[in-house]
């Protein structure tokens, strides 16, 4: 894709592990997804490592319940992760999310610089992926869960809300 397209993927992915894959290079890869309504699935199936294809194909799915629990499955993972290149494309797995910011520029008034902001990531310990595992990621309660203002103050739950006078409402 274009540069804010590379610049958005390296810093918002959900990712059970990215690397320089080649889904084309076999009929028996794949990449498939599934929707029930309920959990979010997608799988890629015996696919292949660009320029790697002798180390064995690779299994594994990102599994994102309607809950906000996600779970990462890896079936078939043929060598150590930290054994795999990233000379031609990173080699990642977790969470991350960000956004983008168009500002003026002050050099040119009428353009606009692009600013983006990586807010969160959670990284995986990549020694640890192994064939047969799994890693589930379970959401913290938030104060959005509430239906009224009042609900999330008298919570129990241990944030410190306060009255946002952009939103009108406590977070």
């Amino acid at each position: 894709g274009d540069v804010i397209h590379r610049m958005l993927t390296a810093t918002q992915y959900i990712a059970p592990l990215m690397a320089n894959f080649n889904p084309s290079y076999s009929r028996n890869s794949t990449v498939q997804y599934l929707d029930n309504g309920t959990v979010f699935v997608v799988q890629w199936d015996k696919v292949y490592l660009q320029g790697k294809e002798d180390l064995g194909s690779f299994t594994f799915q990102a599994a994102l319940h309607s809950t906000g629990r996600i779970v990462f499955g890896y079936k078939e993972i043929p060598v150590p992760v930290l054994q795999i290149s990233a000379t031609q494309h990173p080699v990642k797995a977790g969470l991350s999310d960000a956004f983008m910011v168009l500002n003026p520029s002050p050099d040119v008034p009428e353009s606009r610089r692009r600013t983006i902001y990586e807010y969160h990531r959670v990284e995986l310990d990549t020694s640890r992926i192994s064939s047969l595992s799994a890693v589930e990621f379970t959401p913290l309660p938030t104060c959005l869960q509430h239906q009224s203002c009042e609900t999330c103050v008298t919570s129990e739950l241990t944030f410190n809300c306060s009255w946002c006078h952009v939103l009108q409402r406590y977070q």
